[in-house]
């Protein structure tokens, strides 16, 4: 895993009264233990992957409560795990990254909402929306609306989120309908305290098992149960979901206080998304409409529950306002749309701003709002300033109000005094990451051979789509890299290549991407960068992974074998840092006259992993006195052309130029910093390119003994001798 959540996780012991400070995550997992759970499960992807690192690092306490704990081999997976919820009255809760994650787990969701539960069913979705994203930007509301599952989206802090997961609870049994809890990127991170309560052991657990099975066809999706099944969702689920929403209140009303003297904008009010809570606040306050402890001048509809929305406790708020401003965040236009039809229905005439609502905004834009993207604190405030300034409410500062105008100077001369725009900055591969080496080959063969067609993955390897290597031309989902390529290699006249994570082998890449290239005969060829752990999202175990923790020792499931099992003929397994020989393999796999799939498996233990096992082995030995040889490589400045073949071919971040010492050199030279972690990339795509040979290796030796220093002395008194005087 990323990093290990060992001494947070004592948190998780907390009792009633006790006052629990941490992370929005580790707040997850004790609402959870406090809602009487009886089975978790779920997989990683940001924002939302440590929780499945906290839930692995606690199994010593959900053992201890017979909560059983699952790390599944896809959402889908997670989402059926779900079925337990189905028959019997049992909480369970999973986890993944949304809307990749909920578009895998789909055909399970589809179900299990048409089922309907007798348990607590909960689904905790990771948001990936926004600046910070990873993925296409699409919401998990759409979901929500299309199986009639309930969606909550939480204020970002800890008492309403651990509220919302144990309310999500209630709520699931209350309408037997399957809940999603939304948490967005920072409110996964968000820090705060809240009052703990007693963990609950379940009723039915691994300590206190079931004797009979139950059966009810009228839980089976099979016609004319299915029929039923949609006509008891829409006629006593829903009306049943919403009864609890307005009697536990899980939506919250701000009235709207007086402020440092000035009344409350009572005419006014703004409707929003729970998870926008923070920055709607945080914009007031720049306005001089909230105070440091979020008290609003405006009133507030909070919606932490976005999905199904409470046509009475809108028409409500809105009634009494002259206008409205809703803040929703995304497209399409879910939650606007459906407040302008709850009230045009009733009659109430209060006029809405949000996405829609042309106020004399700039061209090109439609709304307060703009129509997609996230909404961060530059764009709320300017957005709120625009509602403000349009509405005229009186006692407003007019001052105020020009804040977003004076960001904008700010940011416009800054870049002028920088005569240029803030350059991006990409993401890139970690120093000596295993992956690096492989596509400096496929750029080196991509010299020999033209260019060709190259299938990319999802996984830490895309990041070969950005500069310098500019590889990837297609990418259509986790493990579908193959599969995707399957119409576009007999187009070509030369074999395209699809590069495919160990992560996404095991995620969907076997079953989607293999079996039907082995079954189609596909005259394709497929890159393996088993790296041995699924690094995007933290490290976490594959069933192939080098290093299993106790409860994972799955020993026998190696990717070799399993691929002939499934029939490959033509595999080649290849050491990544050996550029020359990886060029000289994929070479062969272009021109073979071997017809059908051939798959190179790239071997090369993911490099920050094994940093972090081997760091503090290696620092405990030398605090012992033990021998300890490091391995670094530099470059030889006097040899060094400065024309920085190397740098293009190799990407590393520990690979740099620096002035050259010789004051008759003006072009920098290449450099390897501190960061080095002795991989030989450098010197390996050096060597396998023909470029210059500038690159030494050297070993720096702790604890250095008597034969250590002896050769030493020999090596220096020799290369004095050759050294000129």
């Amino acid at each position: 895993m990323e990093r290990s959540f060992k001494e947070e996780i004592k948190l998780l012991r907390l009792k009633q009264g006790d006052t629990f400070h941490g992370e929005g995550i580790l707040a997850v997992t004790k609402a959870l233990l406090q809602s009487g759970v009886s089975y978790v499960g779920g997989y990683q992807g940001a924002p939302i992957s440590h929780l499945i690192d906290v839930l692995a690092d606690a199994r010593e306490l959900m053992d201890e409560m017979g909560i059983h704990f699952e790390a599944n081999a896809s959402e889908a997976g997670a989402a059926a795990m779900l079925a337990a919820s189905i028959n019997y009255p049992v909480r369970g809760a999973v986890t993944w990254k949304s809307t990749v994650g909920t578009n895998v787990a789909s055909d399970a969701l589809a179900n299990l909402a048409s089922s309907g539960v007798k348990g607590g069913a909960v689904i905790i979705i990771g948001e990936d929306y926004g600046e910070g994203s990873s993925i296409m930007q699409e919401r998990s509301h759409a979901f929500a609306m299309k199986s009639q599952m309930w969606l909550l989206d939480p204020r970002p802090n800890l008492p309403s989120i651990v509220r919302s997961v144990e309310k999500a609870f209630e709520l699931s049994e209350a309408s037997n309908t399957p809940v999603m809890v939304e948490l967005r990127i920072r409110a996964c991170h968000v820090h705060g305290a809240f009052e703990c309560k007693d963990n609950r052991p379940p009723a039915i657990s691994r300590l206190a098992t079931m004797t009979e099975p139950a059966f009810d066809y009228g839980n089976i999706v099979l016609p004319p149960s299915s029929y039923a099944q949609e006509k008891h969702k829409i006629e006593k689920r829903w009306p049943a979901a919403v009864e609890f929403i307005k009697r536990e209140r899980l939506n919250e009303t701000f009235a709207g206080e007086s402020l440092d003297g000035q009344g409350a904008l009572t005419d006014l009010g703004i409707v929003l998304q729970g998870g926008m809570y923070n920055a709607v606040i945080r914009a007031l306050q720049q306005l001089g409409l909230a105070d440091a402890y979020g008290a609003s001048r405006v009133p507030l509809y909070v919606m932490n529950v976005t999905y199904p929305l409470i046509p009475e406790e809108l028409t409500a708020f809105c009634a009494s306002r002259k206008s409205v401003l809703v803040v929703e965040e995304g497209q399409p236009n879910y939650i606007e749309d459906a407040l302008h039809a709850i009230l045009r229905r009733a009659d109430v005439q209060t006029r809405l701003y949000g996405k829609e609502e042309a106020i004399g905004v700039p061209a090109g834009e439609t709304g307060v709002f703009p129509m997609a993207g996230e909404y961060t604190g530059e764009v709320m405030l300017r957005a709120l300033a625009r509602y403000f300034a349009a509405t005229g409410a009186a006692g407003l500062d007019t001052e105020r109000l020009a804040a977003p105008q004076r960001t904008a100077d700010l940011k416009k001369r800054a870049a002028e005094l920088l005569g240029a725009p803030v350059p991006n900055r990409p993401p890139g591969f970690c120093v000596g990451c295993p992956e690096r080496p492989v596509f400096s080959a496929m750029k080196l063969l991509e010299r020999e051979a033209g260019s060709y067609h190259v299938s990319a993955d999802i996984g830490c390897h895309l990041f070969s789509s950005l500069p310098p290597f500019n590889i990837g031309n297609t990418v259509l989902g986790y493990g579908l890299g193959l599969a995707s390529n399957s119409a576009i290699g007999p187009l070509f006249n030369k074999r395209s290549i699809t590069v495919m994570g160990d992560g996404g082998f095991w995620h969907n890449g076997l079953s989607s991407g293999v079996s039907n290239a082995v079954f189609n005969n596909d005259d394709g060829i497929l890159v393996i960068m088993k790296n041995g752990y699924s690094s995007a999202t933290g490290t976490q175990e594959l069933p192939s992974s080098p290093h299993q923790s106790q409860e994972h020792r799955a020993t026998d499931m190696g990717i070799e074998r399993t691929l002939a099992g499934m029939g490959v003929k033509w595999m080649k397994v290849v050491d990544n840092y050996k550029v020359g020989n990886t060029l000289r393999v994929l070479r062969e796999a272009m021109t073979t006259p071997f017809n059908g799939l051939k798959v190179i498996v790239a071997e090369g233990e993911c490099q920050l992993e094994k940093q972090r096992r081997l760091k503090p082995v290696n620092a405990e030995k030398i605090k012992r006195g033990e021998r300890v040889v490091r391995v670094r490589y530099g470059v030889d400045e006097d040899t060094c052309t400065g024309d920085h073949s190397c740098i293009r071919l190799s990407g590393c971040p520990s690979l740099t130029i620096k002035d050259s010492a010789d004051p008759l050199r003006l072009d920098p030279v290449a450099h390897v910093n501190n960061g080095c972690v002795g991989c030989g990339l450098c010197g390996e795509v050096s060597h396998a390119a023909t470029l210059c040979p500038s690159f030494f290796r050297a070993e720096i030796v702790h604890n250095a003994g008597a034969w250590d220093r002896f050769k030493a002395k020999i090596r220096a008194a020799v290369i004095g001798v050759l050294q000129p005087a």
